[in-house]
């Protein structure tokens, strides 16, 4: 496949329980900080589980959006009326790419440049239709179906359905910057991440775009979303553990997921676009690999689908499994579904599988979000070559045969393999090297 244009890293930005820049994430992982706390956006009190990974110090407000000038403040502004919380930090996320990565509006090609961007189904929250419910109460307050149509449906506003549509993300990023290169949106829960920026390697390398922001927005964190989470998902039981401890990825004591939030976006470029302007560049993408597994009965193999995909990414990038630096593994805490990754790991690298690490045993699970914020991290180690220890992994399973990171000794190598899985087992993978 020679002739395929090299596509690089130079810029990131997120929104995380650990903060809102690669510096806050870095300085958390170094401390072994956990941003796992009591959840204060929700009614735990009538919940089974009370903590999760807030992002907490995403407000909304236009500075949490980065350096602005006044025309994109003006517009951000007015826009944020039109974007639900998730679609606020998806956007965040990418201001805050395009400002690390230097690529301002006098320095990109805006025919050249585009936006590939990953979400979950972003849910509407009961609060969109509390004035529209309440005109059909009758006297006693039961609802009255048959008033709906004329005294509640005027009451809900018009362009509500924009704040929650899962091509909002990327549609924003793109009419803010006035980006109008290839634009796409990714909803594939979990495996939208990588499944983005495999999307947007693609795009540059078969030379459709010369820059493309690419990233992901989740979260599991929301009145409606939450609830979902609690009737199909493993999730941690608390029993008395602190916060900080309920998410350990690989531990025989894990008990199941913990619910987070947040957003990740990546600016990637065709290397001799981004060695012309000087950028400083952070990594490279250089190979990728999807795959989807599941029984004619409907019953997923996420750890066949796991497999797949980080073979292929191996397959794309000409890349021997043993010159992998490290795994970035989905990592969610769960019995099942830490088993099942830990062993398609194994299956893939042998005997000698390369350190591993995740990011969710400090968060918990961003959806969608999760893979990129977990790839910036592993972007960090990789120039620090020092790879980030998972947080509370104390005790082996024989069931998770890898060799789980547990402290800042480990070099995180020259490369490194992203995964992120979905339990329908939708599975994503992206390979990225230290640059050369």
């Amino acid at each position: 496949m020679s002739g395929i244009r090299r596509v690089v890293i130079t810029g990131f930005g997120l929104i995380s329980p650990l903060g809102n820049s690669p510096e806050a994430l870095w300085n958390a992982l170094q401390q072994r900080r956990s941003g796992v706390v009591r959840l204060s956006s929700l009614p735990v009190d009538s919940l089974p589980i009370q903590c999760g990974g807030e992002a907490r110090d995403f407000t909304g407000d236009i500075g949490d959006f980065g350096p602005l000038d006044k025309a994109k403040t003006r517009a951000i502004k007015r826009g944020r009326k039109l974007m639900c919380r998730e679609i606020q930090m998806g956007v965040a996320a990418a201001q805050l790419a395009l400002d690390h990565a230097g690529l301002s509006e006098d320095i990109r090609n805006p025919e050249r440049t585009g936006v590939v961007f990953g979400s979950d189904y972003i849910m509407t929250t009961p609060f969109e239709f509390v004035d529209g419910i309440g005109a059909c109460l009758n006297d006693d307050g039961t609802f009255d179906f048959d008033r709906w149509g004329v005294d509640g449906r005027e009451k809900v506003d018009p362009l509500w359905l924009l704040k929650f549509l899962p091509n909002m993300p990327a549609s924003h990023i793109t009419i803010y910057n006035d980006l109008r290169g290839p634009n796409n949106s990714i909803t594939l829960r979990e495996a939208s991440a990588n499944l983005s920026l495999g999307e947007a390697y693609c795009t540059i390398s078969r030379g459709s775009a010369d820059a493309i922001v690419a990233g992901a927005t989740g979260t599991r964190v929301h009145p409606l979303r939450t609830l979902h989470v609690i009737l199909q998902e493993e999730l941690a039981a608390p029993n008395g553990v602190a916060p900080e401890q309920l998410s350990r990825p690989f531990d025989a004591g894990r008990s199941g997921m913990v619910i987070g939030e947040g957003a990740g976006a990546i600016a990637l470029e065709e290397l001799e676009t981004a060695q012309r302007r000087n950028a400083t560049i952070y990594g490279e993408v250089v190979g990728y690999g999807s795959s989807t597994v599941m029984s004619r009965r409907g019953e997923p193999n996420c750890g066949l689908a796991v497999e797949n995909a980080i073979r292929q990414s191996l397959a794309t990038a000409k890349c021997a499994a043993d010159s992998v630096g490290h795994v970035h593994a989905h990592g969610n805490s769960s019995l099942r579904q830490d088993a099942q990754e830990a062993q398609a790991i194994r299956r893939v690298f042998g005997d000698n599988t390369p350190p591993v690490t995740a990011l969710k045993s400090y968060t918990g699970n961003l959806g969608a979000g999760a893979g990129v914020v977990e790839a910036i991290c592993s972007i960090q180690c990789l120039n620090a070559n020092q790879l980030a220890p998972v947080l509370n992994f104390e005790t082996p399973d024989p069931e998770c045969p890898i060799a789980v990171n547990q402290d800042w000794s480990t070099p995180a190598g020259d490369s490194f393999v992203n995964v992120n899985f979905s339990p329908q087992a939708q599975a994503s993978a992206v390979l990225i090297k230290r640059f050369e």
